[in-house]
């Protein structure tokens, strides 16, 4: 009696290989996606805190500024978890390319977009919201805020 169901072969692959070129594509995709992302979250929240301080300064009641906070907080945090999610994939294209040149890739490896193991949201957004791109933009926009409220208002 014959086993018909036998385990697919692995087999490397090479860094010239069409799955291996729509893999590393496919990750590109992601990274920029989730990097347009993080931009957009800058881009809606200084539209929306402006246009909540301007209807603000035309109702004269300066102690609604506060409320402007919420999109500050609300964009802050997912723009740090964009870019927590940006930096995972660029670990897994970096692993990726590394174990593609060292000859360890086999068919098995390809098309897997698992985030890193031990990652979860809530390192994800501590260690990303920390970075230079995140955090003196909200801090910058929240001091405005706070500038406005006591000096403009």
């Amino acid at each position: 009696m014959s086993n018909s169901s036998q385990e697919p072969q692995l087999t490397k692959v090479t860094p010239d290989s069409n799955s291996v070129q729509s893999y590393l594509n496919i990750l590109q995709g992601i990274i920029t996606r989730m990097a347009t992302n993080s931009a957009s979250c800058k881009t809606w929240c200084i539209s929306l805190v402006s246009a909540i301080l301007v209807v603000i300064a035309d109702k004269n009641k300066p102690n609604y500024a506060w409320i402007s906070l919420i999109p500050i907080v609300l964009f802050f945090l997912l723009d740090s978890y964009y870019l927590g999610q940006e930096r995972s994939f660029r670990e897994i294209y970096n692993n990726f390319i590394k174990d593609l040149h060292s000859g360890a890739i086999t068919t098995d490896k390809l098309f897997i977009l698992k985030p890193p193991r031990g990652m979860n949201v809530v390192n994800l957004l501590l260690s990303s919201s920390l970075s230079f791109s995140v955090y003196p933009f909200y801090l910058t926009l929240l001091l405005t805020v706070v500038i406005a409220r006591y000096l403009i208002l």
